[in-house]
């Protein structure tokens, strides 16, 4: 019988024989034996085991897989083994909080309990299932086989030297085309005759990528091939699991084939090479991989695609899930790749300009800063200079020196939080934190943003980032790479403004408004809410006038009733989020500049309810159904899965509920816009226009348009957004916004900074 010890970090009250069904005997180990300890660190451990005694040693939580291994996620690797002995497998304790994670507990203990049975036999990777190709002639005969093979789909992998097609090549191809084997194929053996049976191949089977948008923009850059039919198992487990962060090639291999982590030898070879050659980690070189080398685990990818496919596929007999994948997620890839290839149109010379400018008015920020008395006195206190980037030094002085009060709000080790949010209220108080705060975001938007653009761009002027569509469990799209362009600065136009339209074209931005209470209105089948926007005039202004039964037109509303059109305003967008009285009272105080009483809050929302009460209805009433069954539809079909409504803490359960209702306005108005930009650009490629759309950044799409087709975009960008797709009030399409400037501020950079 197998010799097991189980080690978990500090001592605790969890039964692991019962949570193992006392399938197995073993020794239990802690890694600290103080179990006072909040949070136990490497100096706190004091465990005392010899591995050597033991096949098997099962590591609870991710402290225990970090002190015994390199890993850090125990999640990704729960129940599977880790270098020979290990078995990581997350904590039960957390089930009570978090019952999203029973199924992992569940699966985790299964595979352990067989690990230690000997039920799992260990799968040996050699030549008889991944392979690699250097020789032309074997390279078109192996594509030839999988041309001629009788199954209607291939699993097809790229490895390259660079994220994006323009920084890099590809150095090979992994092909699998009947779930046994994966071949790694060096391009350096490519002729005229490969590319044409690869295109053949491309032509006659579906070919399934993993993260399609990465592989096909390589393979359409440097080869001009083409993808008639294609799938992608990323997006796939997207719709088995909409939550970030789950689904990379490597944690889906872990958990659904039987070979592992079979990446993991590579990466040890790399870390090697890395050591022995003094190379960092961000500066190494796929191309440094020797042939040998890569091909066992490149041919990997190819073959672990194939089998995950199998699997994920049958996600499609849920007719809702079908839908999203067929018309919003595959159109989306396509459409993403090509946004992604125009390119974000920058000014080199505006940036660089800006660039000059920012730093000039950090350095004035600073000596302002340094001017004040307040700093000088806490200098002259503690006899030395004072950092505006030390957070501690900035505690000190704003709290001890100064003696403001803190706002409450804490940082996860619990000290007064300096943030930005935090320092604005400060403001009010001193103003020192203005100050502080003014130097923090002007450098950032040097550092992080015109710092890091200007290498970064293409030798076009354009910069090439990443649009993904699993980032989000909402559905809207996130951004990521070179340049985050959904965090882009809102309230300074410096980088906004480097945004530029070439000569003869402009920036066309198209903003959906009040997309989520449109939604919601026409889900609820609330006829007063669908009135107000039949009504047309000033949304706010029309909400505040049916609310509070205003004596005025509506167009008077804002001048003569500010603080209602304002607390209107804020149970609008606040209802969608679960905001209650404290929450109402403190945004319309805020947006007003006038208190605004919690029971004044509360009367607002109750009176918005007696208005639209249908609505509140819709919501009461996906409130429950969400509590009751842990997930909800949206309209076009996407699922948000809710396992923590069934958790133990109050908190988390009503925020899962909240996110719940969020998820069914949210996610809705996100498709309605992306399904509008596909449908545009399909639009554009079938008439040979010129424009060009280039990003979507919340509720806008934005596009380089030529000065003359600016009204033939638009009128076309209008009837594709406003298009009946199942959520529309008769005689009242969404709103569309648009603005059209020389750049993305839409004339603010030139109004602040003149012309540059």
């Amino acid at each position: 019988m197998a010799k097991v010890a189980l080690v978990e970090t500090k001592p605790s009250r969890t039964d692991y024989r019962k949570e193992f069904d006392g399938a197995f005997d073993f020794d239990q180990y802690q890694l600290c034996s103080d179990p006072n300890i909040k949070k136990v660190l490497k100096r706190d451990c004091d465990i005392k085991i010899d591995q050597n005694l033991y096949d098997w040693i099962v590591l609870v939580g991710s402290e225990s897989l970090k002190y015994f291994t390199k890993i850090n996620s125990v999640t990704e690797y729960s129940g599977k083994k880790v270098e020979d002995k290990f078995l990581p497998v997350i904590n039960p304790a957390m089930l009570k909080f978090k019952p999203e994670a029973k199924k992992t507990w569940d699966d985790s203990k299964q595979s352990i309990i067989k690990y230690i049975s000997g039920e799992i036999e260990e799968v040996v990777i050699d030549e008889t299932i991944a392979f690699g190709i250097q020789d032309t002639g074997d390279c078109n005969y192996f594509i030839q086989s999988a041309i001629d093979h009788d199954g209607d789909f291939i699993a097809l992998d790229s490895e390259t030297t660079g994220l994006y097609p323009r920084d890099g090549h590809i150095l090979g191809i992994s092909l699998c085309y009947n779930g046994n084997r994966g071949a790694y194929i060096s391009t350096d053996c490519f002729d005229e005759k490969t590319e044409k049976l690869l295109q053949e191949l491309f032509n006659k089977k579906t070919v399934v990528f993993h993260n399609a948008k990465f592989d096909m923009a390589f393979f359409e850059y440097h080869f001009n091939f083409k993808f008639p039919k294609f799938e992608d198992t990323m997006l796939l487990s997207y719709l088995v699991n909409e939550n970030p962060g789950n689904h990379g090639l490597k944690t889906l291999a872990i958990k659904y084939t039987p070979y592992g982590d079979y990446e993991k030898p590579m990466y040890d070879w790399m870390d090697n090479y890395r050591k022995e050659n003094g190379i960092l980690k961000n500066d190494f070189q796929w191309g440094s991989i020797p042939f040998d080398v890569m091909k066992t685990y490149a041919a990997m990818d190819a073959l672990c695609t194939y089998l995950i496919y199998e699997k994920f596929k049958k996600i499609k007999q849920n007719n809702k899930l079908k839908w999203v994948y067929d018309n919003i997620l595959i159109p989306g890839t396509r459409f993403l790749t090509d946004a992604q290839d125009n390119g974000v149109p920058f000014d080199k010379k505006r940036l660089y300009s800006s660039q000059e400018l920012m730093q000039t008015q950090i350095d004035e920020a600073v000596e302002k800063l340094y001017d004040n008395p307040t700093i000088r006195q806490w200098e002259s206190y503690y006899d030395k200079d004072f950092n505006p980037n030390s957070t501690v030094q900035l505690r000190s002085l704003l709290f001890d020196h100064v003696g403001l009060k803190p706002t409450g709000k804490k940082t996860g080790t619990g000290a007064h939080s300096t943030d930005a949010e935090v320092l604005r209220e400060l403001g009010s108080q001193s103003e020192v934190p203005g100050l502080i705060l003014d130097i923090r975001q002007r450098s950032k938007i040097k550092n992080t943003y015109l710092d890091k653009i200007i290498p970064q761009l293409d030798r076009d002027g354009r910069l090439r980032t990443s649009f993904n569509l699993h980032g989000t469990t909402s559905g809207r799209l996130s951004s990521s790479g070179k340049l985050n362009m959904q965090q882009l600065p809102r309230d300074n136009p410096a980088v906004k403004g480097c945004i530029k339209a070439a000569e003869g074209n402009k920036i066309v931005a198209m903003d959906l408004t009040t997309a989520e209470v449109y939604v919601a209105a026409v889900l609820a089948k609330d006829k007063a809410l669908m009135d107000v926007f039949r009504s047309g005039g000033n949304f706010h202004s029309s909400i505040a006038k049916t609310v509070f039964r205003l004596p005025c037109e509506v167009e008077d509303v804002a001048e003569y009733y500010t603080t209602q059109r304002q607390a209107a305003k804020a149970v609008t967008f606040g209802i969608m989020y679960g905001a209650g009285p404290k929450k109402i009272s403190e945004q319309v105080t805020k947006d007003s500049g006038k208190y605004f009483s919690q029971q004044e809050a509360k009367e607002v929302i109750d009176d918005y309810f007696q208005s639209f009460h249908a609505l509140k209805k819709w919501i009461d009433t996906n409130h429950k159904f969400i509590e009751q069954n842990g997930f909800v539809y949206s309209f076009f079909g996407r699922k948000r899965r809710l396992p923590n409504v069934k958790s133990s803490d109050a908190g988390i359960k009503s925020h899962s509920i909240r996110s719940g209702l969020n998820f069914l306005v949210q996610s809705a108005a996100s498709d309605i816009n992306l399904l509008g930009a596909i449908d545009m650009h399909a639009d554009i490629q079938a008439s040979k226009m010129k424009a060009r759309i280039f990003a979507l950044v919340h509720d806008s799409i934005l596009a380089e348009v030529p000065e003359e087709e600016i009204d033939t975009y638009s009128e076309k960008l209008k009837y594709w957004i406003q298009l009946d797709r199942g959520i529309n009030i008769p005689g009242a399409p969404v709103g569309c916004d648009f603005d059209i400037g020389e750049d993305y501020s839409m004339g603010k950079f030139e109004k602040e900074y003149g012309v540059l």
